[in-house]
């Protein structure tokens, strides 16, 4: 299984003004704009921290999931949530043609920690031997810092302020504090019977 990150989260979609606020930084300087490459650092490293914890996608991008069999041939977790929308699914066979499967085929099972993608009234599309699968999809709270759900906003900065404060001091293990750990917990996604399609 491989799950590819298709577009970045975009700049303007990052709260900087807002977790320099949270900082406290001071204005009115010639070099006001200096701190924003470096917030920016902070917060894009944080959100990765969080989302790896966590098993969401903070702020809504496009992902593709590559996969060689279906781990149920009735439905397929993914591996990220919440998923906004299947975009695609794509089959390729071992020559690497593709043949893109009808919507009608296949539904998203919309759930907050385990989406599923499952077959419309039956199984889902055969993948071919030797061949793979493709599935395109959003995942995401939405496009913009307001749709994030306040608890992950704030361990986000929690998280980001540490590694500012902490910005000159090399080689220090980062280990997240209780309370970042407090504001994630009901978003981590546990997993049992193997992270199956269950």
């Amino acid at each position: 299984m491989t799950l590819i990150e298709l577009n970045p989260v975009a700049k303007a979609a990052l709260p900087v003004q807002a977790f320099k606020d949270h900082l406290r930084l001071g204005t009115g300087f010639a070099d006001d704009g200096a701190e924003d490459a470096l917030a920016e650092s902070y917060l894009r490293a944080a959100l990765a921290a969080i989302e790896m914890r966590t098993g969401k996608a903070i702020l809504a991008r496009d992902f593709r999931l590559e996969i060689v069999d279906w781990r149920d041939d009735w439905v397929h977790a993914l591996p990220i949530a919440p998923v906004l929308a299947i975009g695609s699914v794509t089959l390729r066979d071992a020559a690497g043609a593709a043949e893109t499967v009808d919507p009608a085929r296949y539904a998203l099972e919309r759930d907050p920690h385990r989406p599923k993608l499952k077959g419309a009234g039956g199984y889902l599309p055969a993948i071919p031997a030797g061949g793979t699968v493709e599935v395109a999809f959003t995942a995401g709270f939405g496009a913009a810092w307001a749709d994030v759900p306040p608890d992950l906003a704030q361990a986000v900065f929690l998280l980001a302020a540490e590694y500012h404060e902490h910005r000159h001091e090399a080689g220090k293990a980062a280990s997240m504090s209780f309370g970042i750990a407090a504001l994630i917990e009901r978003w981590r996604n546990v997993r049992v019977l193997g992270g199956g399609a269950a």
